[in-house]
């Protein structure tokens, strides 16, 4: 349990960081440049975009490791029930891209943007933080989503 608190720990610092890649200067202020995942990071988004659009709560909850967190309504909920049961209002068309991105063996995370709709560009409604664990079949399980929308 000690490396998730480091590899959350770590997500949220380097989310807060200053720090702003080179090709990121370019983008618009309010705006960090993407970059490219690696397929198996990128599974993740493309997994959690196409269940979130098609409202598939159960698929969604399913790409959590059992004990996931998200925040929902401004409190953490705990474990793939309690997900699924707050992704009941999930639909619509989801874009999530990457600003920054770590993994080693078993641990990683996404740090990204999120909006809505179909037509590009999609513009940035907020913000997420995915901490991840690679389960013994290989696959990546979301451990937490922490998202924030966008301040108006």
């Amino acid at each position: 349990m000690g490396r998730i608190a480091i590899a959350v720990g770590l997500a949220v610092v380097l989310a807060l960081s200053p720090a702003t890649p080179v090709d990121a200067q370019a983008a618009a202020p309010s705006q960090q440049a993407s970059v490219d995942l690696p397929p198996e990071l990128d599974r993740v988004l493309r997994d959690y975009e196409r269940h979130w659009s098609a409202g598939n709560a159960d698929a969604l909850a399913a790409l959590f490791v059992d004990e996931g967190l998200i925040v929902h309504e401004g409190s953490w909920i705990r474990g793939q029930a309690a997900i699924r049961d707050a992704y009941q209002i999930a639909s619509g068309p989801l874009t999530l891209r990457a600003i920054e991105f770590a993994a080693d063996d078993r641990l990683g995370y996404i740090v990204g943007a999120y909006g809505y709709g179909e037509e590009l560009p999609i513009t940035d409604r907020g913000m997420f933080v995915l901490t991840l664990r690679r389960a013994d079949g290989g696959s990546w399980l979301i451990v937490s989503d922490l998202d924030r929308g966008a301040a108006g």
